[in-house]
């Protein structure tokens, strides 16, 4: 499984899933179309950020399926435990997971 960790995320949701689309998804889908699982890693943000963030990762895991995508917000042991959970998990894919 692929890990991205994704920075540079502003705190407007908005803005935020805009930066996303632009400078993070062709790297995302470069590796689904490659044949790779991926794991997105994201910065933990507030409730208004939830919304984008799983529509993006549900699209990616309908458009790529097999591959599984999941999409993580967090930091440290918790996002190493949860991929590890992943890479074990696979019939999990297209979820936004908050650690």
């Amino acid at each position: 499984m692929k890990r991205i960790a994704v920075d540079g995320l502003p705190d407007d949701p908005l803005a935020a899933a805009g930066v996303f689309h632009q400078h993070w998804l062709a790297h995302v889908e470069d590796f689904l179309g490659k044949g790779e699982d991926v794991m997105i890693v994201v910065p933990s943000a507030d409730h208004t950020h939830s919304e984008w963030r799983l529509a993006i990762v549900a699209g990616l895991a309908r458009k790529h399926t097999p591959r599984r995508v999941n999409m993580v917000a967090g930091e440290g042991e918790a996002v190493d435990a949860t991929e590890t959970y992943l890479a074990a998990a696979p019939g999990i894919t297209g979820q936004y997971l908050e650690t």
